[in-house]
Order: C-alpha cells, then sequence, then structure tokens
C-alpha cells in the first residue's frame, strides 16, 4: 500500500507545534521561521519501510489555535503552506464557529492562505443543534469549499469537552458529499469507527488520538492525525507502515512503547504537555516552546519529563529515534 497525498489513504500527518519567541515589548509572537523549520523537519523523516507523513497540520489544538488572532492564523497557514508545498503535501487546518455563514467564511478565508484541507469541527454553540441543522452546517462548508477549490473534513471528537458529538447516521451523510476528502474521530472509543466501517467499506476515516492508533486501525481507520508522531516521527510512520501491512503485534510493540508519552495525547491539556515534551526533546522546553497555554505545575513538569524519558528508553531499544 503506498502513501497518496490525493486520498490520504495509508498514512499519518502531524499536528505541528507553533513555536513563539518574545518580541521587542516581552509579549510572545510566532516564530514563523522555527516553526517551518521544524514543520520541515518532520516531514524528512522516513519510516522504516521508506514511507513519509502524508501531510502537514497546521494551527490545530496543538498549534494554539485558540489563543491565536485570525491575523495570526492566517500568517501562521500561510508560512506552513510554503512548507507542505515544498514537501508536495496537503496542508490541513481546524474551523469553527457559532453559525454556518460564519463558518463559511472562515473556510474561504483559510483557502486564501494555501489550506488544502479544512477540518470543521462542530458549531460551537451552547445547545446542540439537531442533525438536520448540523448538516446544513457542514454542507454550507462544502459549498464554501467547492467554491474556493478545496475540501473538507468533518471533525468528530466526543470525548472534548465543549464539542457537540456527531451521530454516525450523520457522520455517513456527511462523507457522501463530494467535497469531504475524509472524516477525522477523534475518540478512545473505536466502536465508533468499527461500526461505521461496518456500514461503509469504502469510508476513509483518521483517527485523531495517539493513544488507539493500532486500535482504529484494526477498526478499519485508514491513517490518523498524531501529536506525538511529531516527538517521535519515526515511530509513529513505522508503526503505520505495520498497521498497514496488517503485522498488528509489531504496531502494537511500538504502541505500547510510546504509550507513556502518547497517554497525555488523551488529556485536557494535550497541548501544553505534548508541546512541552517536544520542548525536552528539542533541548528548548523553555525556549521557543513556551506557551499561550497553561502554565504546567512543577508535580506536571516532572510527569512529562518521566513519560518523555520512558518513551525515549523504549523507542531507543526498537531502533525508533530519529
Amino acid at each position: 500500500m503506498q502513501t497518496n497525498s490525493k486520498d490520504w489513504r495509508y498514512t499519518v500527518m502531524p499536528a505541528v507545534f507553533t513555536w513563539l519567541k518574545e518580541s521587542a515589548s516581552g509579549d510572545l509572537e510566532i516564530d514563523l521561521a522555527a516553526t517551518q523549520k521544524y514543520a520541515a523537519k518532520i516531514l524528512k523523516v522516513q519510516g522504516k519501510g521508506g514511507t513519509r507523513m502524508g501531510g502537514l497540520v497546521g494551527s490545530g489544538t496543538l498549534g494554539e489555535n485558540s489563543y491565536l488572532s485570525t491575523q495570526q492564523r492566517l500568517s501562521l497557514l500561510s508560512a506552513l503552506s510554503r512548507v507542505a508545498k515544498e514537501y508536495n503535501v496537503p496542508l490541513i487546518s481546524g474551523a469553527a464557529a457559532e453559525t454556518k455563514e460564519e463558518l463559511a467564511k472562515i473556510v474561504t478565508e483559510l483557502a486564501t492562505v494555501g489550506v488544502d484541507t479544512v477540518m470543521v469541527m462542530p458549531p460551537k454553540t451552547q445547545e446542540a443543534p439537531s442533525d438536520e441543522e448540523m448538516y446544513a452546517y457542514y454542507a454550507l462548508a462544502a459549498s464554501a469549499a467547492k467554491e474556493a477549490g478545496i475540501t473538507i473534513m468533518p471533525y468528530n471528537n466526543p470525548d472534548a469537552a465543549g464539542y457537540h458529538a456527531l451521530s454516525t447516521q450523520l457522520l455517513t451523510r456527511l462523507a457522501a458529499l463530494p467535497e469531504v476528502t475524509a472524516l477525522k474521530i477523534s475518540t478512545i472509543d473505536v466502536s465508533i469507527i468499527e461500526t461505521m466501517m461496518l456500514e461503509n467499506k469504502e469510508l476513509k476515516i483518521l483517527a485523531g488520538v495517539d493513544t488507539v492508533t493500532v486500535y482504529a486501525g484494526l477498526a478499519g481507520a485508514c491513517g490518523g492525525i498524531t501529536g506525538v508522531g511529531c516527538i517521535f516521527p519515526k515511530a509513529s510512520l513505522t508503526m503505520q507502515e505495520h498497521i498497514n501491512n496488517g503485522e498488528w503485534a509489531e504496531a502494537n510493540k511500538i504502541s505500547q512503547a510510546m504509550n507513556s508519552i502518547s497517554y497525555l495525547d488523551a488529556q485536557p491539556l494535550l497541548m501544553e504537555y505534548l508541546k512541552f515534551a517536544f520542548g525536552i526533546h528539542h533541548n528548548d522546553a523553555t525556549g521557543g516552546l513556551r506557551t499561550l497555554g497553561k502554565a504546567l505545575t512543577p508535580q506536571q513538569v516532572d510527569d512529562v519529563h518521566t513519560r518523555y524519558t520512558l518513551a525515549k528508553q523504549r523507542l531507543e531499544i526498537l531502533g525508533l529515534i530519529d
């Protein structure tokens, strides 16, 4: 099975971190050059079977998305678009809004800075919309994407606070829209993926939680979006290669080796945790990889250190450190 950047099957994609630097005024601002450098570095890595990352995810949850202004977000994505084009992979970013009209405008804006696919989160409303209202929300986004020449990816994240769950019936219906290139399902309950695949084996589903990558593959997911893969890209790529080949024992061996740090991907402070771990990996825990998010407590810092060190030691034994 070969990675195909046009349909994204059998691949994993990194949700890259946004590097920050101190401005002349002392405030934190985006370090575009550093962010581009490390995004490119991840895209250069190969798994043991020779595959590379099949896409680049920017300004997502791990990219400080909720803390950036619209202008910061667009500047960041424009910079990452140049990296994605250099490595011939699609650039993906997220979008969420209260109304379908606001969402359509965001999709159009993202297309102007080089985003190829927009991960569309459910509407940010207090009351959960009906399935028909939800479908209309995504359908208008698909229409805006078609006009802009890009695609969308409905993003179901039922385990995260603040996002309405999308029913399997609605997800299957959305997958039939021509502008939908894949579904992203971020949950530790992979039975959602299995249920959908049993109904339609042609669905393209990407897993979004690192702890269940192997189980999602068993359930029928064709790939995933990874945070831990930014820290240990060779391991994530090699694990996906084993999944593609049905080599479940080998894939699980890598999953278990990374489990101590993958655990952090399913926690409320996943961005702060994983970004700090990435900083440890690059000897820059308090430099460019500082965050606009919450400050970690000394106990949390020690926990991340311990989890990172354990994963690194296990992966070194498997020959999977870059």
